[in-house]
């Protein structure tokens, strides 16, 4: 059965579908009379034609709704609306405790005092003779006042007739979750039922408080309690064994919060706590409630946290640098190479700093061990990096490192190289500010040797470069090959003797071809590189011995961190490769891996399993999100068509390759418009819709603008071919000019140099002239007005990113529209407004005044509009991450699915010490 909005069940208007579930529909609705949003369930027809279950619910149903707590979702009402029976229930805004635990475990802290809210509603419940009989993650609801249970005892009643289980609820049968199958897979509310369900017994209140156990211990975790390949496995999993403590997955939660998920989780009944009080009571115990009143729960549990990673790092501390109270003194860079005795092995969690989230592959350890840099990000999505000491449980920001990425040590633990804004810069780690050391363009990482020799990928495509860490003039260090089809070089890492380096390459034919990418060894002494192994991330090596006679390359593959021995002398690999973390997070082709390693035997990987993988919405001006458009992907950009019924994506493939597909937005369905990838496309529509212009620059030495039909008939028609890189930016609303910014070797042959801005004629003669060339400065994101007088684009020539206007074709008129920084600027369709991004991620409109034939423009003082993500979209380059419709009320913007992560960084001590048994 599905409602149509605007359809009545009652008083009750039925405004939008909220989801589906074997126990019938959720719709939001508006109550007429009391002029309140609710939502509205409607009851699956195998409940409704049954009088005795009918009746037997309203009974339940009566029952409560008398239950009034904060953590209960109410229920208000109970109806039959021309056979169709309803229930009304509190509208609740937020996420289900299910989705949020598809980023991961829960903070501490967080999932303390969530528990402590479950605990206390089932208790509520129990009290009045209520069982849930269904409690899951999906049966939660994280809101912003807390947490609000769902689905309360409304499946509670018995099942009868063929096929029934006597005794039990009509929930005491698995629902099956949404994106799990039948066979060879684990169903979902099994995962959460007693034994006692199981084996067809009654169901009471220690029912839910095994089913608690097992949500404890997800949440505490990330994992599972129980699992198995298939239905019987898990069925054996739940009456036989017992999950592995928490307190080998999370070292740093409290001893006591062991004892509680084990009694909640005894198999027999009369083993397990007996009230939901009882577990509420040990919940406050475990965080520390009942210690001091004076105190907050947070500021008990965190410091207790804080207090196990501090004795975690002294640990490390003591056996390094013999100190007989570790506590008591600071830690002190240990001998490289050493390993941790005893505590070998000694796995902790380090959390993100408070309202911020780890950026993936931003992790970088000091080569002594003794630091932990990252980059994170807070509300307002400004990338900052970070330095932790390992002897502390603070981590502190480092002045003048906003929207940083990459960071990597100076050999000597000394100082931090990382990029920003397109420059390759240095801080050192005791404090200063930032030094410009040269220009980059979207940087893919970078290495520090001894010697002061920092090797570095300044842009996508293209080789790796070396330049002096005072600064300098880069210089060309690997070379392209044509005859792989190699477009770039990234992610390079030095071996100990400092000379010879590894280094990703990646090239620029289609499909995921993971032969054609493999991890190189190359040298500063220009010998030819050498292939080692086809892998799809970046390899470091870390050391087995002090000296680094010995050790092993570490990489990810197929979503594990993997090891595998390594002879840097001789360049060759000792053995087969083992794994040693499972779910890092899989091979990002715009990132690097999220793990690293000292030269001392630390090893730190996780942050979480964030990706850049992002979501197509419309927005109203508000900032209200009013429609989700087809599958998520790595959008690197997309364009509106002119009619706005499709939109041309630029996206990276499973194979990591750029490719321009077409989505048909009334129908979320997209088709391939590229034959072949590219390793840069930016797509740009003809004014009647009937082509798309695009880019290509394969590394080879030669750019490409080409034309293609958006039917996808015909073959792609080469525009202009120079060796120049070119980004499409705007094809004019005549039609006689295609926009595109262009620039020169900066280094040398295959580097990126300052950009400018072209057009290119396409009635009448195809010679490009320059539009905006404002040497040594950046020019990017040019615009066309709709009267084509007028290019609005952004410079950098007041020492960051700014807005501006200038009249077209002559440049007679010049005006500045933003005020505080600004990028991707577009405009109205009928010319009145301008919008941009603010750095801080705000959707920014500036309106704007023509005099008679636009001769004149006049621009109103810029307004925030409402924020985005944009600012945390390191990389992004010329890409469009918004569009504007004709009328200036939506906007389609990519949004990610989980692009900083809370989760932690998992750090482990001594992980070599075992590699010589091997």
């Amino acid at each position: 059965m599905t409602l149509p909005s605007g359809s009545r069940l009652g008083p009750y208007e039925i405004l939008s579908p909220l989801g589906a579930g074997g126990m019938g529909e959720v719709y939001r609705a508006r109550d007429t009379r009391l002029a309140r949003t609710v939502a509205v369930k409607v009851l699956p027809a195998h409940l409704s034609s049954s009088v005795e279950l009918r009746q037997r619910f309203e009974r339940e149903a009566r029952t409560i709704s008398q239950l009034s707590h904060a953590n209960i979702c109410a229920l208000f009402d109970v109806g039959n609306e021309n056979g169709v029976e309803y229930l009304v229930m509190e509208y609740l805004e937020g996420e289900t405790l299910a989705e949020r635990l598809a980023r991961g475990a829960l903070p501490l802290e967080q999932m303390l005092r969530y528990a402590i809210q479950i605990a206390d509603a089932l208790d509520k419940a129990h009290r009045q003779g209520i069982v849930h009989r269904d409690l899951k993650p999906a049966n939660v609801m994280v809101t912003k006042s807390g947490i609000k249970l769902v689905d309360f005892g409304l499946a509670g009643f018995a099942a009868s007739g063929p096929g029934g289980i006597a005794g039990t609820s009509a929930t005491g049968l698995p629902t099956q979750a949404p994106d799990l199958t039948q066979e060879g897979t684990i169903l979902g509310t099994l995962q959460y039922m007693a034994p006692e369900q199981l084996e067809g017994k009654t169901a009471d209140a220690r029912t839910d408080i095994f089913a608690f156990g097992s949500l404890l211990y997800e949440m505490a975790t990330g994992q599972k309690a129980f699992s198995g390949p298939s239905r019987a496995a898990l069925i054996a999993s739940i009456l036989e064994r017992e999950p592995p403590a928490i307190s080998r997955l999370q070292p740093v939660a409290p001893p006591a919060l062991d004892h509680v998920v084990k009694t909640c989780l005894a198999k027999d009944p009369e083993d397990r706590f007996q009230t939901a009080h009882d577990v509420r009571l040990e919940l406050q115990w475990a965080g520390g409630e009942e210690s001091n009143p004076g105190e907050t729960a947070r500021s008990r549990v965190l410091a207790r946290s804080r207090a196990r990673e501090r004795w975690a790092w002294a640990a490390a501390a003591l056996l390094a640098a013999g100190l007989a109270a570790a506590l008591l003194f600071p830690l002190r860079p240990r001998e490289r190479g050493s390993s941790t005795g005893e505590h070998a092995g000694l796995k902790f969690s380090i959390l993100p700093p408070e309202k911020t989230g780890f950026q993936p592959g931003s992790l970088a350890l000091s080569p002594d061990g003794t630091r932990l840099a990252f980059v994170a990000a807070g509300a307002d999505g400004r990338n900052v990096l970070w330095l932790r000491a390992m002897d502390s449980a603070d981590a502190r920001p480092l002045p003048g490192t906003e929207r940083a990425y990459s960071p990597f040590w100076s050999a000597d633990s000394r100082s931090l190289a990382f990029f920003a804004e397109g420059k390759l810069k240095k801080v050192e780690a005791s404090g200063g500010p930032p030094q410009v050391i040269c220009d980059t363009r979207l940087a893919r990482g970078g290495a520090w040797n001894r010697e002061g020799t920092i090797i570095f990928a300044p842009f996508p495509t293209g080789g790796l470069y070396r330049v002096s860490a005072a600064g300098g003039r880069p210089v060309s260090l690997t070379k392209l090959d044509p005859t792989r089809h190699e477009n770039s070089h990234r992610w390079p890492s030095f071996l100990p003797d400092g000379r010879h380096f590894l280094y990703l390459t990646r090239n620029a034919s289609r499909g995921p071809q993971q032969e054609d990418r493999a991890i190189f060894l190359g040298s500063l002494d220009e010998k030819q590189p050498r292939r080692l192994i086809t892998v799809n991330s970046n390899a470091l090596f870390a050391r087995t011995t002090p000296d680094g006679s010995e050790g092993s390359l570490l990489f990810e593959r197929d979503g594990w961190l993997v090891a595998r021995r390594f002879d840097p002398a001789r360049g060759v690999f000792i053995g087969e490769p083992f794994s040693i973390a499972a779910k890092v997070r899989g091979a990002d082709p715009l990132r690097a891996g999220s793990f690293t390693a000292s030269d001392t035997g630390v090893l730190a990987y996780g942050g979480g399993t964030a990706s850049d993988m992002r979501q197509i919405s419309w927005f109203d001006r508000e900032g209200k999100a009013l429609r989700t458009l087809g599958s998520p992907g790595l959008y690197m950009g997309f364009e509106l068509s002119p009619d706005e019924k499709r939109v041309a994506l630029d996206l990276i493939n499973l194979g990591g390759e750029r490719e321009i597909w077409l989505m048909e937005l009334d129908r979320g369905v997209a088709s391939r418009m590229t034959l072949t990838s590219s390793a840069e496309l930016f797509p740009v529509w003809s004014p009647d819709g009937s082509r798309i212009a695009f880019g290509s620059s394969p590394g080879m030495g030669r750019a490409e603008l080409y034309q293609r039909p958006s039917s996808g008939a015909g073959a792609a028609e080469p525009l202009l071919l120079s060796e120049a890189r070119k980004v499409p930016n705007d094809w004019s609303r005549d039609g006689k000019f295609l926009l595109f910014g262009s620039s020169r070797p900066l280094y040398g042959v295959g580097a990126d140099s300052k950009s400018e801005l072209w057009a290119l004629p396409l009635v009448g003669g195809h010679t490009p002239f320059s539009v905006v060339q404002i040497p040594p400065f950046n020019v990017t994101h040019g615009s066309f007005s709709p009267d084509v007088r007028w290019i609005v684009y952004v410079s950098d020539e007041s020492g960051r990113q700014e807005v501006y206007v200038q009249s077209f074709p002559e440049p007679s008129v010049k005006r500045r529209i933003s005020t505080d920084g600004g990028f991707q600027p577009r405009w109205r369709r009928d010319g009145k407004e301008i919008f941009y991004l603010a750095p801080d991620g705000q959707l920014v409109s500036a309106a704007v005044t023509t005099g008679t034939a636009g001769s004149t423009l006049d621009v109103a003082r810029p307004t925030p509009l409402f924020r985005t993500d944009a600012a945390a979209m390191e990389g992004s380059g010329d890409s469009m991450q918004y569009a504007v419709s004709g009328d200036g009320q939506r906007f389609l913007l990519s949004t990610p699915l989980q692009n900083l992560s809370a989760q932690p960084v998992t750090v482990v001590l001594g992980w070599n010490a075992d590699l010589q048994k091997r």
